[in-house]
């Protein structure tokens, strides 16, 4: 691991171990107050409804913030999170971190010389309200501490005269299609026709019939078809509508590059993260699309290059009027 990827793990893995650390510091404190079961889950009215023994909290109180500091810190180093996307992602682990790390040392708080059926007050509400209170500071303190680490390198950032073009003659027209094989499409439909049938027959078709309609949008979607012309870059399924296109005047410049699904889009599908979107069917090659607002649209699809490339040639003849 590099100096700068050790850096931003181990400010993304701070606030879990900080809170930690608090908690096992007060807990240490108050143990010999505490009673063996404690009250750790309340109803709405704040009685105690959930209790678990002293050893199992402090074991489950160490092993959720380990494994959070752990998935942020991998996050961090490895998501492909680039200026201020890495920087809110700092700042709302700050936040989940002091959120989580409030509760878990409110709860002590509430069983110290409690009872064993629980503290006869319960769970004072306004804990709740102080606890995002203290998310919304410790959050703010995450984005101002994410400005010390360096930034992560953006593959965005390219000299627009180093990407791929295509040689047209003057006068020449191009235009490149593929489609997109979306192996869970045809799952998602069956699922959703299979579940707005039940639910239509055993409960009411007003619930049934919108999982029936949503079904039929994305059997639309099964074959998604990727289209480059003199309009832009345009995504569609088997019919005109629903359809999504990003046109030439909306561009700074196209590339072709590998995208992780999971990691920098949260899944498949029609994605929107921060400072990115795009129609994401599988990890591998896509059309990456720098916009002029600073965002990004990806299509994951076969041949990229030859897509990314021709929508250079397009944009450069629409900003020489050719």
């Amino acid at each position: 691991m590099t100096s700068k990827n050790l850096g931003r793990a181990t400010l993304a893995a701070l606030p879990f171990m900080l809170a930690l650390l608090t908690d096992l510091v007060v807990h240490l404190t108050v143990q010999d107050r505490l009673p063996a079961r404690l009250a750790v889950h309340f109803d709405a009215a704040g009685s105690a409804n959930g209790y678990m023994g002293v050893t199992a909290h402090l074991l489950s109180t160490a092993t959720s913030l380990v494994v959070l500091g752990a998935l942020w810190s991998y996050t961090s180093v490895n998501g492909k999170l680039y200026g201020r996307a890495h920087r809110w992602f700092i700042g709302g682990g700050f936040a989940v971190a002091a959120f989580l790390g409030y509760l878990l040392i409110a709860v002590l708080s509430v069983n110290v010389d409690a009872p064993e059926n629980g503290p006869a007050d319960g769970f004072p509400l306004w804990h709740i309200a102080l606890a995002l209170g203290v998310a919304a500071l410790a959050g703010a303190l995450g984005l101002l501490a994410a400005r010390l680490v360096p930034a992560v390198d953006d593959p965005r950032d390219r000299d627009p005269a180093s990407r791929e073009r295509i040689a047209l003659a003057d006068g020449e027209v191009a235009g490149w299609a593929r489609g997109i094989g979306a192996w869970w499409a045809p799952v998602a439909v069956l699922v959703l026709l299979a579940a707005g049938v039940v639910v239509g027959l055993a409960q009411n078709w007003f619930i049934g019939a919108p999982l029936l309609l949503l079904a039929l949008v994305t059997a639309t979607f099964c074959r998604p078809h990727v289209t480059v012309d003199g309009r832009g870059l345009t995504v569609s399924g088997l019919l005109p509508r629903p359809r999504v296109r990003v046109s030439l005047e909306r561009m700074e410049g196209a590339d072709s590059r590998r995208v992780n699904a999971l990691a920098e889009y949260g899944g498949w599908g029609y994605r929107v993260r921060p400072e990115r979107s795009g129609v994401i069917t599988r990890s591998g090659e896509a059309i990456v699309v720098s916009l002029t607002s600073g965002r990004e649209f990806a299509v994951t699809v076969d041949d990229s290059a030859t897509g990314a490339a021709l929508l250079n040639t397009l944009l450069d003849r629409q900003r020489t009027g050719r």
